[in-house]
């Protein structure tokens, strides 16, 4: 068995932000050469989340409307009291919101791969999601086989 590991990297620019990182996903799997087996994406990220779904702008809005709902940014979060924290220092951010975003929705996919190629169906495309930008950001993505 092959294992090759590779990183993305990219930047958010608002604070909530879809990437569709499918084709860069696929330009891993080639680098690697492995023809069959499955692949990890992982966000080393707290809050970032790695999500598979239908590439429809208007679903991402449904999508973003939902965890808005769900976990509001206004909301009272005890992770964003700083004095309160021990062994912790604050990067000015209060971001409880967003950990919790993390949370829900999972740092990692894991993918089959066959014949070189993504099993995802034509619907199917990998997101980063950002809950906590303007940030520079990677994900890695680890290929596994032969």
């Amino acid at each position: 068995m092959k294992i090759h590991k590779q990183k993305i990297e990219f930047e958010s620019k608002t604070q909530f932000e879809f990437f569709d990182i499918t084709s860069k996903v696929q330009d891993v799997v080639d680098a690697s050469e492995i023809r069959e087996g499955s692949l990890l994406v992982f966000a080393q990220h707290t809050t970032m989340a790695i999500a598979i779904n239908h590439n429809e702008p208007m679903l991402i809005q449904d999508f973003m409307r939902v965890l808005y709902k769900t976990v509001p940014m206004d909301d009272h979060y005890s992770h964003d009291l700083f004095e309160l924290r021990k062994n912790s220092k604050s990067d000015g951010r209060s971001n409880g919101h967003s950990h919790c975003k993390s949370f829900l929705i999972g740092v990692s996919q894991t993918i089959p791969i066959e014949k070189g190629k993504l099993l995802l169906s034509s619907n199917q495309s990998i997101f980063a999601i950002e809950f906590d930008g303007s940030r520079k950001r990677d994900v890695i993505i680890q290929v596994m086989g032969i």
